[in-house]
């Protein structure tokens, strides 16, 4: 089953991915405006995302780089425009696009691209799974495994730790956390804090050595035993959330 997010504001062309789409058992979701689908791309888990250049709120071109840059989120982007220069065309491959296709475009040639774009990116991705140092992750459901033992997450302790295996060993920071789970109405400032902490006992109290790192006053990042620097700007403590 293929789970597609479309990022498109006109309407008509929603309906018709959909009516290609679903009879073919694609799963799908929409978002009419750039914010809500960035918002989308980085709470749930897409086979591939189509994505407007032209939308309102946040355009497609800077909702493709902050995904890309700051989520680190590796899901293939397919960008859908009107337009057609070719600094267009490079520009959005420099930010991180997958594929690129000109409106009015082929139905059958969209999926004939998704198609292919999924299957690099299931040839990156064993088995649905990432994998840092012994710990692995389902990229699917909130299961993940260390040492031989199962560790059955939260969906929210599921989601950060996707948040730092993908963006490992860089630091993700505390704002992009927040927007991931909650969008742009996080709730009081110890949430995101506890949910670290819970994620800490459950992939790091019981195993050696500590994955999981706070880097004070930036955020969070996974580190491999033998990686103990601190990185510009801030500090590094395995022992607190």
């Amino acid at each position: 089953m293929t789970r597609l997010l479309i990022i498109e504001d006109n309407p008509e062309l929603v309906a018709n991915l959909y009516g290609f789409f679903e009879p073919l058992g694609y799963v799908l979701d929409d978002a009419r405006d750039g914010e809500t689908g960035l918002r989308m791309a980085v709470q749930n888990d897409y086979d591939a995302i189509l994505l407007d250049l032209m939308l309102p709120r946040l355009d497609g071109m800077s909702l493709c780089q902050q995904l890309r840059e700051s989520f680190q989120n590796p899901v293939p982007v397919l960008m859908l425009t009107a337009r057609d220069p070719v600094e267009d065309r490079i520009q959005g491959l420099s930010l991180g696009a997958d594929d690129y296709l000109i409106k009015p475009f082929s139905l059958k040639e969209l999926h004939a691209r998704i198609q292919a774009l999924v299957r690099r990116a299931q040839g990156r991705q064993v088995q649905g799974t990432l994998q840092w140092v012994d710990l692995k992750v389902n990229t699917r459901t909130p299961q993940a495994w260390r040492q031989g033992h199962t560790i059955n997450l939260t969906p929210t302790t599921h989601h950060l730790l996707l948040l730092l295996m993908r963006a490992a060993p860089s630091t993700v920071k505390k704002q992009e956390m927040e927007y991931a789970i909650w969008g742009d109405e996080p709730p009081e400032s110890g949430a995101l804090r506890t949910h670290i902490h819970d994620l800490r006992q459950q992939v790091d109290k019981n195993f050696m050595p500590a994955l999981i790192e706070t880097v004070h006053g930036i955020g969070w990042r996974l580190i491999t035993p033998e990686n103990g620097a601190v990185p510009a700007g801030g500090s590094i403590s395995n022992n607190q959330p």
